[in-house]
């Protein structure tokens, strides 16, 4: 059972600030601070005529950050050798971008050299250019998703792996290494749509939420215990993993703002309410805030929000 929230920060992973010493200064210093994971996210490309809108949002400008973004393994590897304690998480990786076997070989070595800290947490893209990018049609996501967590957790778990689907397929073969974690590496799953919950609660541990307002995460949470429960799973063991873009201000913001965007003391407040309604893993999102998108900042306010040992990793 997950008894309290635990909290973590963002690795360098866009724009000027994400370089290879920015990525290890973060990551040694939210492990000093007893944060307790680092997180990374995907991008492909930065498509300067989009096809579909961003998360549905009006117009179909992409965030400026998105222009130069890191491989997301490539850079837990990295700080995976240059840490011990902190757990590497990801949210989220894109699935169409590969197949079970290269995923499931690439992640079972970051558990192994990593000594089993992965988290992972996968998605399935809302971009149609990376897909096409890929080679990958847009259309039936959902089906070749399911499909995808099925033979990923067969190539992690059975001694002979062999997998017949309408999208993937693996020859009668042995793939080693297995992931150190049993069975496998914690896995949640990224989206918006009743049948992203779903699957979340049938084929994997829990949810990776983006940006979700503090007004819809009770309502969610209700949802994913709702979905787990029938279907037999026992809710209290299903993770509910959120991001959280903040924003540090030197004024009080007061009633009306916006979650996590506020003074030190107003967004550790939200932080303890994003605990209350039953979010089980937060992490504090600076790569979209051009003020927190720096080193010195960033450092500032990770020391200014670190984790309290009293409230059992919550801020």
């Amino acid at each position: 059972m997950i008894s309290s929230m635990r909290l973590g920060f963002s690795l360098p992973m866009a724009g000027a600030w994400a370089t290879p010493d920015n990525l290890v200064t973060v990551a040694q210093r939210a492990e000093v601070l007893r944060y307790s994971s680092v997180w990374v996210f995907q991008r492909l490309l930065y498509a300067l005529e989009p096809k579909n809108e961003y998360y549905g949002a009006p117009g179909r400008t992409w965030p400026k950050p998105f222009e130069h973004v890191l491989d997301p393994i490539v850079a837990l590897a990295y700080v995976a050798a240059r840490t011990e304690r902190i757990r590497l998480g990801t949210s989220v990786l894109i699935t169409p971008f590969y197949t079970p076997a290269l995923l499931a070989k690439q992640l079972a070595t970051l558990d192994v050299v990593s000594k089993g800290r992965l988290h992972v947490g996968l998605g399935i893209g809302w971009s149609e250019d990376e897909h096409d990018a890929v080679g990958v049609p847009f259309r039936d996501r959902g089906a070749r998703a399911d499909e995808f967590l099925r033979c990923l957790k067969a190539i992690w778990t059975d001694d002979v792996v062999e997998f017949r689907g309408r999208f993937y397929r693996m020859p009668k073969s042995k793939v080693e290494p297995k992931p150190v974690q049993k069975p496998h590496p914690p896995i949640t799953l990224g989206g918006y749509s009743a049948a992203t919950v779903r699957r979340a609660v049938t084929l994997a541990d829990g949810y990776n939420g983006g940006n979700i307002p503090l007004d819809r995460i009770a309502p969610l949470v209700d949802e994913v215990r709702t979905a787990a429960k029938a279907v037999g799973r026992d809710p209290a063991t299903l993770e509910i993993v959120c991001r959280g873009s903040f924003r540090v201000h030197p004024a009080p913001q007061g009633a009306g703002r916006r979650a996590l965007w506020g003074t030190i003391d107003e967004i550790r407040e939200d932080v303890a309410r994003y605990a209350a309604a039953g979010v089980t893993e937060l992490f504090l999102e600076a790569n979209f805030d051009p003020t927190a998108a720096r080193i010195d900042r960033a450092l500032e306010y990770m020391t200014a929000l670190a984790p309290r040992p009293s409230t059992g990793g919550a801020a």
